[in-house]
């Protein structure tokens, strides 16, 4: 439970709702909405494949961010709702995805 944006009251009346940290579901893969793009932006030149858009738990998108990674053999990272694979990889992961069940994806740039 936690109290935010809450200070200081005149209210006499005033009562605080608690509100509960709401966890997020993860969405199943069908339902997902994922974006497949390169990415060259504030990375020194180097370019890296970028999935954007995954709704759900931390666990979920670190877990998605691991098959990427192993399949495609490259490092990366997941957090945020995004998973970043080093180098040119949008073909493959694109594919990946589609296999596994996330039918809602696409490419997204040249």
């Amino acid at each position: 439970m936690s109290k935010k944006n809450i200070v200081y009251s005149t209210n006499k009346n005033f009562e605080y709702e608690d509100h509960f940290d709401e966890e997020i579901e993860t969405l199943s893969p069908d339902e997902q909405k994922l974006k497949v793009i390169i990415d060259r932006k504030q990375r020194k030149g180097k370019s890296v494949t970028l999935i954007t858009g995954f709704v759900g738990i931390d666990d979920d998108l670190q877990d998605l961010g691991k098959i990427l990674k192993q399949k495609c053999g490259v490092g990366g990272s997941a957090k945020d709702g995004e998973i970043l694979i080093q180098g040119e990889h949008k073909d493959k992961i694109f594919d990946i995805l589609l296999k596994i069940g996330y039918k809602q994806t696409k490419k997204v740039g040249g």
